[in-house]
């Protein structure tokens, strides 16, 4: 049986927020969830319960934190324990301006020893598990050797698992959204990682868009971490507990997921929970069907409610009905 930490899916800002979470743990038991992107000031002067609370389903979870400096990142490491996350994950490959006006995400590519002065403080503050996810580089980082520097002296302090995008990052001249894509995915670099560092945990992120893939990635490393395929697809998520965990073959289908969703919905709308914050991360859900585009229209009137799913699966039934009356 393959470690749950095998699979995980990506921290999106604005994507990946409690009702994401919570759809795609009906489809996936095994994956591991993490959270968005939350700032260690954040969570030192915000809300706490808005920010970090969580259905119970969601395990394994892991919080991932924006922030550099050790004492703070330490705090938020105690509290994140505190609050039942299983992992604490420092940023260090976000590429957008306003992160790095802050001083933390990808630009602290160049600050390692930062890096590794916050795992420190963090590993003495907590006991649960404290990784990085980062880029193979940025701008002017163009060598392996540095890549493999920066992960040798941040893992000397105490980081046992890296979770690395195999592309690198230009802070200047891309958007977060070329940095997606036009940087060009370099994957034996991080294979190279797991072969010079052995005793590593190595996840590979980007580009990965399904199972045979993630299989192929996991002949070289110990994980993959999937991404907008997942949030473009996110019925993906339902073969991969059976055809990479080795669980029996599950049987549910779009309806039963949805059905059980819209359950928890209906449980939020009763705390004012806006309904389009929830059915937004269910656009994907039959993609590739031939409805597809049908049943996306059916949640992108000016007014959606539970009655328009319902009609939804009213049409699904009896369009299954019709088919097995035409055989």
């Amino acid at each position: 049986m393959i470690e749950s930490a095998a699979v995980s899916i990506a921290p999106m800002m604005d994507w990946t927020d409690r009702h994401c979470r919570y759809f795609y743990r009906l489809l996936s038991k095994n994956t591991q969830l993490y959270t968005e992107m939350i700032t260690s000031k954040a969570i030192l002067r915000g809300d706490k319960n808005r920010l970090l609370d969580f259905n119970a389903s969601e395990h394994p979870l892991t919080l991932q934190l924006g922030g550099s400096d050790p004492k703070e990142m330490a705090e938020c490491a105690q509290i994140a324990q505190k609050w039942g996350y299983d992992e604490v994950n420092i940023n260090v490959g976000c590429p957008s301006d306003r992160v790095h006006s802050g001083s933390f995400g990808a630009c602290l590519m160049k600050e390692p020893d930062l890096v590794a002065a916050c795992v420190e403080s963090m590993i003495e503050k907590c006991d649960i598990a404290v990784t990085v996810k980062s880029r193979i580089g940025i701008d002017d980082m163009e060598s392996y050797d540095e890549l493999s520097d920066f992960v040798s002296r941040i893992n000397s302090k105490g980081c046992e698992h890296f979770i690395i995008h195999a592309r690198k990052a230009w802070l200047q001249g891309l958007s977060p959204k070329e940095n997606r894509t036009i940087p060009p995915l370099n994957y034996p670099w991080v294979y190279g990682l797991k072969r010079d560092f052995p005793q590593i945990q190595i996840t590979i992120n980007g580009g990965i868009t399904n199972c045979s893939e993630i299989k192929s990635h996991l002949d070289y490393v110990d994980g993959v971490m999937l991404g907008r395929a997942v949030y473009n697809n996110p019925f993906l998520l339902s073969e991969v507990d059976s055809d990479i965990f080795g669980e029996k073959k599950n049987s549910i289908n779009r309806e039963q997921v949805l059905k059980k969703y819209m359950v928890y919905m209906s449980e939020q709308l009763k705390i004012d929970v806006p309904i389009r914050s929830m059915t937004r991360h269910i656009l994907g859900l039959y993609h590739g069907e031939v409805n597809a585009k049908l049943f996306r229209r059916s949640l992108s009137g000016k007014v959606v409610g539970l009655d328009h799913l319902n009609e939804w699966l009213d049409f699904k039934k009896n369009s299954l009905t019709d088919n097995e009356s035409t055989q």
